[in-house]
């Protein structure tokens, strides 16, 4: 049974752990970085120190495949035309998935000189192809995200505190002194009233 690779381990490089893994993966390590980085001896004795190395070259590789994409119609725009600055935010494109690629790969190496062992996982699956400088597209802009939405919390609060002013309205208002109804609502006078009436006429009949 061939030992296991992580999906994007390089084709060059022997699995982790087989006779041959860290001399591969350094022959491969220093073709992913520039050519002067064979003339130092350390990087060969210690191929971890290699591959620390080449992850800021290879990073940094991809960060200038963005920048160049993203700025090509301005620096060359005016020099070039129209069909030879498609030429070259192509080549931008196609770079950039392949820098994308091989920096996720010395990833992986580096992982595995340190002593990471991979295990097959459920969500393992060829990855999809990244592109690297068309992230950095002109005209785009990752601030799309609208306003935060309002704390659930506070909601929750602040509708709990209407819901308690309004039940205790009705108490302050019984509190306060009742105003006197209008006339035309106020209930007819009891007997007492009349008989009031009739003796007032009684006494103005007997004075006449």
């Amino acid at each position: 049974m061939s030992a296991y690779v992580p999906p994007g381990w390089p084709s060059g490089v022997h699995p982790p752990g087989t006779e041959d893994f860290e001399r591969t993966a350094q022959a491969w390590l220093l073709d992913t970085v520039p050519p002067d980085y064979r003339l130092h001896g350390v990087l060969r004795r210690y191929p971890l120190a290699l591959a620390a190395m080449a992850i800021h070259h290879t990073r940094a590789c991809v960060m200038g495949a963005r920048e160049g994409y993203r700025t090509a119609r301005t620096e060359l725009g005016a020099a070039l035309p129209p069909h030879a600055l498609d030429a070259v935010l192509a080549a931008y494109r196609a770079e950039g998935r392949r820098l994308v690629a091989t920096a996720q790969a010395v990833e992986l190496v580096a992982r595995a000189l340190r002593g990471e062992v991979f295990t097959p996982q459920l969500q393992d699956a060829p990855p999809a192809a990244q592109d690297g400088p068309p992230a950095e597209q002109p005209g785009t802009s990752s601030a799309t995200a609208g306003p935060e939405p309002l704390d659930e919390l506070s909601a929750k609060r602040k509708t709990a505190d209407a819901a308690e002013s309004l039940a205790e309205r009705p108490a302050r208002d019984g509190a306060a002194k009742p105003r006197k109804a209008p006339a035309a609502q106020r209930p007819p006078a009891r007997n007492g009233g009349a008989r009031r009436k009739a003796r007032s006429s009684d006494k103005q009949a007997a004075a006449g």
